[in-house]
């Protein structure tokens, strides 16, 4: 027999069965474009390799050639596309920050369906805490422990985006290394 739903509603039918069907929507979507994301930093990992490579040898065959100004220039070439290599190095460390804190969301709504759909969690105020004790415990940058914090004590979204920017530009290691 075939669960009620918004659709075809009837005595069966339960909000609480309609959230979690939305919040296993949201779930599924954050997934799926991080699957395509993960795809494309593949590839771009794969080429910046093999482009590190190649310049490694262009500069290895530059240095065997006598001085000169074209020699000179090329390994100038090959020193600026080396920086614009790391400048791309450091963009691919921010993209993992921003697959890591999709990971959490992804989490945290998986989380939210499994307490919500079980009604004896769902009515007990320690079970809440421990779902956000878990979710709280899960970062690792600062600024994300002040915007949840925020959040959590009642504070518009505005205000903890706010407070969260300036924990990042009070912190002078923004970037992680992963």
């Amino acid at each position: 027999m075939a669960q009620s739903d918004s659709f075809q509603p009837d005595l069966d039918w339960s909000q609480v069965r309609e959230t979690v069907k939305l919040l296993t929507v949201s779930v599924t979507q954050v997934e799926s474009n991080m699957h395509v994301g993960d795809d494309s930093v593949t590839k771009l990992t794969e080429s910046f390799t093999s482009i590190v490579d190649h310049m490694t040898q262009i500069n290895e065959l530059l240095n065997t050639l006598e001085p000169s100004d074209v020699k000179t220039a090329a390994l100038d070439h090959c020193q600026q596309t080396n920086e614009k290599i790391q400048t791309s190095i450091v963009a691919f460390q921010f993209y993992d920050r921003l697959q890591q804190s999709l990971s959490h969301v992804s989490n945290s709504l998986r989380g939210l369906s499994s307490l919500v759909e079980t009604p004896e969690r769902l009515y007990n105020p320690l079970e809440w805490k421990k779902f956000q004790d878990g979710i709280r415990n899960q970062y690792t940058m600062e600024s994300e422990k002040i915007l949840f914090d925020a959040l959590l004590q009642g504070k518009s979204i505005e205000e903890a985006i706010k407070l969260a920017a300036q924990a990042d530009e009070n912190d002078e290691d923004e970037i992680e290394l992963f």
